[in-house]
């Protein structure tokens, strides 16, 4: 066995989850990695824990959506609920085959499905009542996508995803701590002019405990406080559909004008419920090993010099108060290469072309994480 795999299985297990003697941890894959998953159910034994498995295939998952029924979805919801119920911790591997799998499903399908079902145990239940964690297992298709030979990219990824975390957190503390006492916040960058406030909902650090890779402090906008527009600059991959140029333009919280390379598809989206058309989460990426975009949200979000602002609900740990079923992270990127921008906190320049400019700040900057 590679000794990254079992060094990656050890970090999940003994950093991510923090495992305890009898606790039980459900380790789901979509597509899968033998050795990986043995590691996992490994590491899991020698913390004292009890591993269960569950494998899913992409190609199936898209023919039971094809054919799916109300009634069908409700029993599959039930059973897995009453699984995700009895354990204490989730770990959640993607191998991404194929992006597109999902294209060409029917819409109202792919809803049903991720209404009643998907998404629906992720955000009722997974979410709420395990300790989890979430992470991408590289493929070939995953070099294809980030332009990258297969060894290449199985090298960055490793670097990526068992980077020093602890040393990470450490240099997190300021801006956490500066969050915490800001107010008003100001973005600006190509066609984006925002503001909002996070008065008293403050940050908090994701440092390799819940996804992997890892690399962003978050907070959310108080829920009506959002004003202006924002043009993102990276696509997203949303159920087989490949979105791009997304503009979103805000009054008093809410988004009163969406547009994108299929606007219909997009508004249909954030016309899921009420919450859709308000903002969940603000994040700042900062993880030094992702530079470019790989249409991996779990990757494009911790971009460094990045940052995302979540159509959906809000993030554990910074309750906005905003509901629903849709948690979107769409990324823009402020390295100069992409147009640049600003960050600003009460008036003050903290990050600007992606490069954090305050003192206290600058140990986020990628020199002094790698």
């Amino acid at each position: 066995m590679d000794a990254r795999v079992r060094k990656l299985a050890h970090n999940l297990i003994a950093h991510s989850l923090k495992l305890q003697p009898g606790e039980k941890v459900l380790i789901e894959t979509r597509g899968l990695n033998v050795s990986l998953v043995q590691a996992l159910v490994q590491e899991a034994y020698a913390a004292g824990g009890l591993p269960f498995v569950n494998i899913k295939n992409p190609r199936v998952d898209r023919a039971l959506i094809e054919g799916c029924s109300q009634e069908q979805l409700q029993l599959m919801y039930k059973w897995e609920e009453e699984r995700m119920l009895a354990m204490d911790c989730y770990v959640g591997i993607r191998l991404p085959e194929n992006s597109y799998e999902e294209m060409g499903v029917d819409f109202e399908k792919l809803e049903l499905y991720n209404a009643l079902y998907d998404r629906k145990l992720l955000m009722e239940v997974r979410c709420p009542t395990t300790r989890w964690v979430v992470l991408r297992y590289p493929t070939p298709a995953m070099a294809q996508a980030a332009q990258m030979g297969t060894d290449e990219f199985e090298d960055f990824y490793f670097n990526v995803c068992c980077l020093d975390y602890d040393r990470m957190s450490r240099a997190m503390d300021p801006l956490k701590a500066l969050m915490d006492r800001t107010d008003k916040v100001r973005i600006t960058g190509r066609d984006t002019d925002l503001t909002f406030s996070i008065k008293g909902i403050g940050g908090v650090k994701c440092d390799g405990a819940c996804n992997i890779p890892d690399g962003e402090v978050y907070s959310a906008p108080v829920r009506d406080s959002v004003n202006g527009y924002i043009t993102y600059n990276t696509p997203s991959l949303v159920d087989g559909f490949c979105f791009q140029n997304i503009r979103l333009e805000f009054e008093n919280g809410k988004i009163v004008k969406a547009t994108a390379n299929d606007t219909e598809r997009l508004n249909a989206i954030l016309d899921t419920d009420a919450g859709a058309r308000y903002i969940g989460e603000f994040a700042i990426g900062v993880n030094p090993y992702v530079t470019r975009v790989m249409n991996e949200t779990l990757f494009d979000e911790k971009i460094m010099g990045s940052f995302h602002f979540t159509p959906g609900n809000c993030v554990m740990g910074c309750d906005n108060g905003n509901v629903s079923q849709v948690h979107w992270d769409l990324v823009m990127i402020q390295r100069p290469e992409y147009g640049g921008g600003e960050i600003l906190f009460d008036g003050e320049v903290i990050r600007k072309d992606g490069v954090f400019v305050r003192e206290d700040l600058k140990g986020l900057n990628p020199e002094n994480l790698k």
